[in-house]
């Protein structure tokens, strides 16, 4: 066991396939729904929405909550670890997972059939309260995920040094990165919000 633990990727595979394994053990012992129902596609799509989302969120919350106000305190020769080393391969999976987590959406409402309901704010259809909630957490991620991809990642490949730059330009670079992070920080609780509350309440 610990030969499988001690290697990430055979521990996600492992994981990976558990939940596969749980989801068709869970829709073969008689729930009504064959393979091939659309419900099986929907439940998969969402369960690859909500492991990307965890992922995304997980890592703002991270360089939020973590990375960005224990860095005034750790010693400057400690410092070159985290910009080399532990940033990048977070930012990494911090701007996939935003990508994964919108594209899953996307797939996932259009595979529903409200995609444009939602993203008109429910204007295709009168104004349904449900639509414009979800359409409002459905816009906040994609500004979100703009953020990421277009402000964010350029800004810190500067501040890490991963692109040439003027030496003043970094720490400008790295004010903007975590003022638009913490942007998505602010808005993540809303876009939340919308997006739980219309699974239920909608």
């Amino acid at each position: 066991m610990a030969n499988v633990l001690t290697n990430l990727r055979t521990t996600v595979l492992i994981s990976v396939l558990l939940a596969l394994a749980f989801f068709f053990i869970y829709v073969l012992a008689g729930q009504g729904v064959g393979l091939g129902e659309p419900q099986v596609l929907e439940s998969l799509l969402r369960w690859t929405h909500v492991v990307a989302g965890i992922m995304w969120i997980g890592l703002l919350w991270y360089f939020n909550f973590v990375q960005i106000p224990t860095m005034p305190s750790i010693p400057d020769e400690m410092k070159p670890a985290i910009g080399k080393h532990i940033a990048p391969a977070a930012l990494f999976w911090f701007r996939w997972g935003a990508a994964f987590t919108v594209l899953t959406g996307v797939l996932l409402a259009l595979a529903k059939g409200y995609l444009l309901e939602t993203l008109t704010l429910g204007a295709t259809v009168g104004f349904a309260p449900g639509f414009v909630f979800m359409g409002i957490g459905m816009w906040l991620a994609l500004i979100m995920a703009f953020n990421v991809w277009f402000i964010i990642w350029p800004k810190q490949k500067i501040a890490l040094g991963l692109v040439e730059a003027d030496a003043e330009a970094k720490p400008k670079a790295a004010r903007t990165a975590m003022l638009f992070s913490r942007t998505n920080t602010l808005l993540s609780l809303p876009m939340l919000v919308a997006m739980a509350s219309f699974q239920t309440l909608g």
